[in-house]
């Protein structure tokens, strides 16, 4: 009996690392999106502080707090952009991801059906020598008897 032996199993390993490495760089983008959006937060939460209390205060003390919150609104702004770029870089990175997850399960199945193969065969061969053992054994049977 023979061991199965998948010829493309190198590609197949080449498959699981780059899936693997692209897993790998999904969750880096992922990570750089939340760090955006919690930038992105922190200067809404900062602007909302402020523009309450520029209302108190002397002449220049709102002067300031208004510089500070036109400064606050450009951050924001920018904040915005660049969040939108990480999405649009994370679905890509999404995309990629999936389409390294579906490179590597097609020559997992076509793994699987040659192994189911294999092991049909070596069950029919298999079965095929059991039964020849059977008539044999059967035969000697019938010559001594």
């Amino acid at each position: 009996m023979g061991k199965f032996n998948f010829r493309l199993q190198k590609l197949l390993d080449l498959k699981f690392q780059k899936e693997e490495q692209s897993k790998i760089v999904f969750k880096k983008a992922q990570e750089e999106k939340l760090q955006v959006e919690e930038k992105l937060n922190l200067l809404n939460d900062n602007y909302r502080k402020y523009s309450e209390t520029m209302m108190f205060g002397t002449v220049i003390e709102q002067k300031i707090t208004h510089n500070y919150l036109n400064s606050l609104v450009s951050c924001i702004d920018e904040t915005k952009i660049e969040l939108y770029k990480k999405n649009e870089m994370l679905e890509q990175k999404r995309k990629e991801l999936v389409e390294k997850q579906i490179e590597r399960k097609t020559v997992e199945t076509l793994k699987e059906k040659q192994k189911d193969k294999f092991e049909l065969e070596t069950k029919l061969v298999e079965q095929k020598f059991n039964d020849e053992l059977a008539l044999y054994g059967y035969i000697r049977k019938l010559e001594r008897g």
